[in-house]
């Protein structure tokens, strides 16, 4: 057995337990910024994360995203209807400032699923689901902020990771499992936001709540809640797609 130089670290339970006490006080604390760091630290700690510590690591990391992308989207209205050059350039070099961190905090998650998090959910279909969904919903944030010349590639991988996440979905789990259908609403959102696509992001978000509302009423009482929840969220996304179309 080789030994340790002083760059690598070995953690224990003790360490994780640790660290996602540490998490859970900065979540409570509503610190979101301090949370991602924590289950930055968890996952170097060991990739094999517990559903509780995956849930952990997406509210981390997408209060640390969402609060920057309505920040950014708050930015560029101001910067649309700023009439002074002057103002508007300072105000578009903000909005860069924060598309910045927005993209940092993205590609960084990007990494740990990439590299570690997706691999070692080999065998287990609901972490590589809910990791595959992660890895779209951030290559879609991506797309949000880039130019073109880069969207393309952040529209590519997106479609990639949710194509791959629905295929595992639709194989291992059932119609009515939460991780299934969130997969599919999210991809339909891509569908509809990022491609252009309506006819597409209409067929998978309708199959999607087809298929699970027939069997809807099976469900343990906490299980119903969470994925009726998702089939509404499908319901009004249909609706509203609808809607625009007869505007």
């Amino acid at each position: 057995q080789g030994c340790q130089d002083q760059g690598e670290k070995t953690f224990n339970m003790g360490d994780r337990d640790d660290i996602v006490f540490m998490a859970k006080l900065a979540e409570q604390s509503e610190r979101y910024d301090e949370m991602q760091e924590h289950m930055k630290s968890l996952v170097t700690a060991g990739p094999s994360l517990s559903s509780e510590e995956r849930n952990m690591l997406s509210i981390a990391y997408k209060s640390v995203v969402n609060s920057r992308r309505s920040t950014a989207r708050m930015i560029s209205g101001l910067e649309a209807r700023e009439s002074d050059e002057g103002k508007a350039a300072k105000i578009k070099e903000y909005r860069t400032k924060v598309e910045g961190e927005l993209v940092h905090v993205c590609n960084e998650l990007l990494g740990l699923l990439n590299n570690t998090l997706i691999p070692a959910a080999s065998s287990n279909d609901e972490a590589k689901v809910f990791y595959l969904k992660m890895k779209g919903d951030y290559w879609r944030y991506l797309a949000e902020v880039h130019t073109e010349s880069s969207r393309q590639k952040d529209s590519e991988e997106c479609q990639s990771a949710y194509s791959e996440g629905l295929t595992v979905a639709k194989e291992k789990l059932d119609s009515t499992h939460s991780l299934r259908l969130g997969i599919a609403l999210n991809y339909s959102v891509y569908m509809m936001e990022i491609l252009g696509s309506k006819d597409k992001a209409c067929e998978l978000a309708q199959a999607a709540f087809d298929d699970a509302v027939e069997n809807l009423e099976s469900l343990p009482e906490d299980q119903y809640r969470e994925s009726s929840q998702i089939l509404q969220l499908l319901r009004d996304n249909l609706q509203n797609w609808a809607n625009k179309e007869a505007a």
